[in-house]
């Protein structure tokens, strides 16, 4: 954009951290370093990482001019992840000024797979974001703030305005990551080019679906192979959300490609659920609440025993007339779309792994929900705001190895302390997001990453 150059927070980069590739088997050393100016946290979105430490969340914090070493073993198929700030109830505020990045995991299966998978060749990431600019083009979050979820009035794809791609092969990879506070996206192009869906979340889909649409909320990830055979160079191809353009495909001269789109493209586990395995229901309340209670970092809601498998039924309970959707997430696991109010799922949700899910008003999704990984994760809407609000709650899932581990946990009044002596002002006059909701509990490789602000 013309102007001043935007004030932004970011992973070792001024805005939307360049996206980090790991391989299933790798073991990670990450160093997690705070040149902030307030406390922040990660949150490894989508890999099923031990809680609550290293998953990250408001557990984990770490403050101005400190570093956090974690390290962990990938554990997962190839899929699209991402990590973002989440230090509750603020982390809206902070994801909104930058802090996220892409996580891609490859694994054997997908090295096999004849599909296009040159990053930055016939891949591309497409982070779907949106910002409002202000005077100077400077980004006022308090100013957009609304507790409902805050939308921009103008979207910022791969932290670019008006981005375009260089199409120089004739099918391409797109990697989809809802990177939005509030945001649906209803993806579709210009000419109702079809889109062949290869993986959800946490894995390839075990076979391909042509879509002319696609629906991408808070938190999914969908990724799609595009043939722009029928192109020739000079042409442009937009892709669209609505009626509106996000981004410009350019078509240049190639060569007919070899990639292929085989029938089956994984086989997800199945695990079986215990006859006497309770079934888990969870209701997402307002815009605030889960099971009629607003988050409180202290409080354990459920327990669940390790690599043990459950139903999950989750209920919208808003207005149907009225009502929004919610995207439900867990952190740490990943899980089976069952059926939708008794019914099937989307035939793209079928037998993938997935981490969020779009719940409509006076809907039940169930999940069949699996945990190898011990600790206390969070489960919550995906809007953002939301989650600051309080609709946000914890599972605690038990190594019987370990049934007595008890685990250091923040609480609202040592992280608004800690936020006022870092503001240098009076505790009751800092400002986060979710405190303006009543009632809300106030009283083997190596990487690296750094959270920074830049102007």
């Amino acid at each position: 954009m013309p102007g001043k150059k935007t004030h932004t927070w970011g992973y070792n980069f001024p805005v939307l951290g360049k996206t980090i590739v790991l391989k299933t088997g790798q073991h990670v050393h990450v160093t997690l370093k705070n040149s902030l100016p307030e406390l922040t946290s990660f949150h490894w979105h989508g890999m099923e990482v031990p809680g609550p430490v290293v998953d990250g969340g408001c557990h984990a914090p770490i403050y101005p001019g400190t570093e956090k070493k974690i390290e962990f073993t990938v554990k997962q198929p190839a899929a699209l992840t991402w990590l973002h700030a989440h230090p509750c109830p603020s982390t809206a505020m902070q994801v909104w000024l930058g802090l996220a990045m892409g996580v891609v995991v490859t694994d054997d299966n997908e090295a096999k797979l004849p599909i296009p998978k040159t990053y930055g060749v016939d891949e591309f990431p497409i982070v779907l974001q949106d910002r409002t600019f202000h005077k100077d083009n400077q980004l006022d979050y308090r100013a957009d703030y609304d507790p409902m979820g805050v939308f921009g009035d103008t979207p910022v794809i791969n932290a670019v305005v008006k981005p375009y791609v260089d199409v120089t092969t004739q099918k391409v990879r797109l990697l989809f990551l809802g990177g939005s506070n509030r945001r649906e996206w209803r993806l579709h192009f210009s000419d109702d080019l079809v889109m062949t869906q290869i993986a959800g979340d946490d894995s390839f889909l075990e076979h391909p679906i042509k879509l002319t649409k696609v629906l991408i909320g808070p938190g999914e990830r969908q990724q799609v192979v595009v043939d722009f055979g029928k192109y020739k160079d000079g042409d442009v191809v937009n892709l669209y959300t609505d009626d509106f353009k996000l981004v410009e495909f350019r078509i240049h001269s190639f060569k007919k490609d070899d990639s292929v789109i085989p029938d089956t493209l994984f086989t997800p586990k199945d695990p079986e659920v215990a006859p006497d395995a309770p079934v888990r229901k969870v209701t997402m309340d307002n815009h605030d609440m889960i099971n009629g209670k607003r988050f409180s970092m202290q409080r354990i809601d459920m327990k669940q025993k390790l690599m043990s498998t459950e139903y999950w039924d989750v209920t919208n309970t808003n207005d149907k007339e009225h009502g929004m959707l919610h995207p439900f997430h867990i952190h740490g696991a990943h899980f089976l779309v069952i059926s939708r109010n008794g019914h099937d799922p989307y035939p793209n949700e079928k037998n993938v792994y997935k981490d969020t899910v779009e719940i409509a008003p006076q809907e039940t999704v169930r999940l069949k929900v699996y945990f190898q990984n011990a600790g206390v994760f969070m489960y919550h809407c995906h809007i953002i705001e939301h989650e600051d609000a309080g609709m946000m709650a914890q599972i605690q899932i038990v190594d019987p190895k370990e049934p007595d581990k008890k685990y250091k946990l923040m609480d609202m009044k040592t992280m608004t302390e800690d936020f006022a002596k870092e503001k240098g002002v009076p505790a009751d006059e800092v400002w986060m997001p979710g405190m303006d909701v009543e009632g809300m509990d106030v009283k083997g490789a190596d990487a690296s990453s750094s959270a920074s602000q830049h102007n």
